[in-house]
């Protein structure tokens, strides 16, 4: 990413979504910025680490993102303004403290960010994370456009103070990683110093009396939030029909309804505050039509809302008609777009859009999909996760107890897939794969006799699997857990991590490796290279066939991304043409068909297996599966040097 403190106050300049919130965050006069990394959030974080020095703030990636938000509360607990930011599962790990600090209440402004993933992206749900708001009672802002993005920051801290409390501020896949034109405002000349007094105590008892005064802080809020201007109203004064709409989905609803050439008939009201409800601007634009259409992903949070507020008013508001998710009008899963509300727009007006001949959308796919090679989700060429699998695959299969895998999210979630062998049996959230396995391990008195391998990431390891490793420990439960320690946080974009050593704004940091954890737990643990298949295999084989409480095995490989930015892995591969058995491997192309590396392929006109130069990175794995030993390793001049 880049300085964000370099841009010209009045200069209009183009900006992600998260850039536009992290500059925002700048100028609002944030001190301290925490978060973990999660797509489609990770650029904020980032591009206030790179903005740090130059702003003279503290800026972390936390272990976890209850940990971040704790820390940006004790900033805001001395007069600090802080903010954590997060994806829509980290709004989970968190939500205990919410919900514990929207009683004690704080004092530097406070925001908590949540970008959230409709059609799930880049994520194992599509978690509709603004159920926090009506929660833990905290007033929810929804931006539109990256420039709504800084303005709604800078609004957020402001508000924050004024009623001493959280404020959540939610953004969406497309919108954090979308570029806008954004006029940037000024940065502050200072920031207090920071100051906890100690004559005051921040915390939630008396419970009762002091929920009263969230509540009463949230009412401030939506006095607050109505006279912001972030709502907005385009549209005939009667329209035939309202649509209420919150984020991009308003962007799209304009869209949808130009493109039909209903605008004299429909009216578009945008809410950017959408917790609490502005119910005298609903209420006003309610008694001006008789038909109300919600566009908002995901779910029904706007919907569900203006029908409570009318079924309290419906005698003087009168009879109306509500489309929405409820009458399916609008899908209750996966993302909005023009066309599905242009559809829904048509539907209601008796107006259908213009469409595409079926026949022809056909014709196109058949021709795009013969001229496209088919694709599928896959480990990288060189990806170590590929020969740890493998070496799971092959022990179990050995064992001939049927052996499961509980893993969790990460890049190891595609084990599910044959790039992984499908030797993933369970992939839930971060931290699981441990805490599933530590229940299996409790069976065996009831007759359970299947081997349970459980895997988890290092940066995951850090963030949620120690509490289900202490308890499997303390319980005596019996599995064999398995680190795939790939030295990054790979999947969302190789962010630094407790076991890097290194902090976001690149300073260096306490390095902490997952064997003194372990062994400082009495865990017995072994560290193998997975990309040695035959000690991988071995040790696995060894643990697998042991008993008798947790027992550990980390295999440490770098990323392999991160290894090509080192200078490369050792080898340049080949396939010997001679003793390559093609067609007559004995498991038909093994290499190419059941192993799955991108850089082998097979030839169908020299039916023989072959290497791709530009995809192989030379990690020399494949050499010790191949039955035949065709496939061929010789060192790199440059590696040997």
């Amino acid at each position: 990413m880049a300085d964000l403190t370099k841009l010209t106050p009045g200069q209009r300049t183009l900006l992600q979504g998260n850039e536009a919130i992290a500059r925002g965050a700048l100028e609002a006069g944030v001190s301290l910025a925490a978060a973990y990394p999660g797509n489609p959030s990770s650029e904020i974080l980032e591009s206030l680490a790179d903005s740090a020095a130059s702003a003279g703030i503290y800026v972390e990636w936390s272990a976890n993102e209850k940990v971040a938000l704790e820390a940006a509360a004790g900033a805001s607990f001395t007069g600090l303004r802080a903010m954590a930011s997060m994806k829509q599962n980290g709004v989970n790990v968190c939500q205990d403290f919410i919900c514990n600090l929207t009683i004690s209440g704080t004092k530097g402004g406070i925001v908590l960010v949540t970008a959230d993933d409709p059609g799930s992206i880049s994520s194992t749900n599509e978690q509709d994370a603004r159920f926090i708001a009506k929660l833990a009672e905290l007033p929810l802002l929804e931006p539109s456009t990256p420039a709504e993005c800084l303005a709604m920051m800078r609004f957020a801290f402001e508000l924050s103070e004024q009623i001493g409390n959280l404020v959540v501020l939610r953004s969406i896949s497309r919108l954090s990683h979308t570029r806008a034109g954004v006029t940037p405002g000024p940065l502050p000349a200072s920031r207090p110093r920071p100051y906890w007094d100690p004559k005051v105590a921040w915390h939630t008892l008396p419970t009762v009396p002091r929920h009263r005064v969230m509540l009463e802080k949230l009412a401030q809020a939506g006095r607050i939030m109505s006279a912001a201007g972030f709502n907005a109203y385009r549209g005939p004064e009667r329209p035939e029909l309202l649509v209420i709409a919150s984020a991009s989905s308003a962007l799209y609803a304009g869209e949808a309804r130009d493109r039909l050439g209903v605008a004299s008939r429909v009216g578009l009201l945008k809410l950017g505050c959408t917790w609490p409800l502005d119910e005298a601007l609903l209420l006003k634009h309610l008694a001006s039509t008789e038909q109300i259409l919600f566009a908002e992903e995901v779910d029904p949070f706007i919907e569900d809302g203006v029908k409570a507020l009318y079924a309290q008013h419906a005698p003087e508001l009168g009879v109306k008609r509500f489309f929405g998710a409820a009458t399916g009008h609008t899908p209750p899963v996966g993302e909005l777009s023009p066309d599905v509300l242009a559809s829904a727009l048509g539907q209601i007006l008796g107006r259908e859009p213009a469409t595409v001949d079926p026949a022809y959308l056909e014709r196109v796919a058949e021709r795009v999909a013969a001229l496209v090679p088919p694709r599928e989700f896959g480990f990288c060429p060189g990806c170590p996760h590929r020969a740890s699998f493998w070496a799971m695959k092959q022990v179990l299969a050995v064992d001939g107890r049927d052996g499961l895998v509980s893993g969790d999210i990460g890049c190891y979630s595609l084990a599910m897939l044959p790039t992984g062998f499908k030797r993933a049996n369970a992939v839930h959230c971060m931290g699981s794969g441990p805490g599933v396995a530590g229940g299996l391990g409790q069976l065996r008195g009831q007759g359970f006799t299947q081997p349970v391998i459980t895997t988890v990431g290092d940066s995951t390891f850090f963030h949620a699997a120690l509490p289900a490793i202490i308890n499997a420990r303390w319980n005596r439960s019996d599995f064999v857990l398995v680190v795939l320690d790939n030295s990054a946080t790979a999947m969302t974009g190789f962010q630094p991590h407790p076991g890097t050593g290194q902090t976001a704004t690149g300073r260096e940091g306490t390095q902490l490796d997952p064997e003194t954890v372990l062994k400082a737990l009495g865990v017995p643990c072994q560290v193998v290279d997975p990309y040695d298949m035959q000690a991988t295999q071995q040790a696995l084989y060894d643990a697998v066939q042991a008993s008798g409480g947790v027992r550990a095995l980390i295999l440490r490989r770098v990323c392999a991304l991160v290894q090509n930015k080192r200078g490369g892995h050792p080898y340049t591969m080949s396939v010997d043409q001679d003793k390559c058995r093609g067609q007559d491997c004995g498991c038909h192309r093994f290499c190419s068909r059941v192993f799955r590396c991108p850089g082998l392929f097979f030839d169908e006109a020299a039916g023989k297996a072959m290497i791709d130069p530009v995809v192989c990175v030379g990690c020399g794995v494949c050499t010790q599966i191949c039955p035949a030993g065709a496939i061929q390793a010789e060192p790199r001049k440059e590696a040997a040097a």
